[in-house]
């Protein structure tokens, strides 16, 4: 288990992608022309680390999963 100090750190780090996203969004939204195309590395950056963030929550879910049924079965 983690120290309680810890905790403050790992919610920050968690919103991080996502206010990324909306930092991007925002200067999407504030610039002009050409100036606009400097606000899509946030996006497409924090939008790819979301996307990785979710598909390995999956990842590990299933192996989770997988490794219940299997001892489940073992104990049959």
């Amino acid at each position: 288990m983690t120290p309680p100090s810890r905790q403050p750190l790992h919610v920050l780090l968690s919103l991080a992608a996502p206010l990324l996203v909306l930092l991007g969004l925002v200067g999407l939204a504030q610039r002009e022309g050409t100036d606009r195309w400097q606000a899509v590395p946030a996006i497409l950056v924090g939008s790819g680390l979301v996307i990785h963030a979710v598909l390995g929550r999956r990842r590990r879910r299933h192996k989770l999963l997988v490794a219940l049924r299997s001892s489940r079965l073992e104990e049959d």
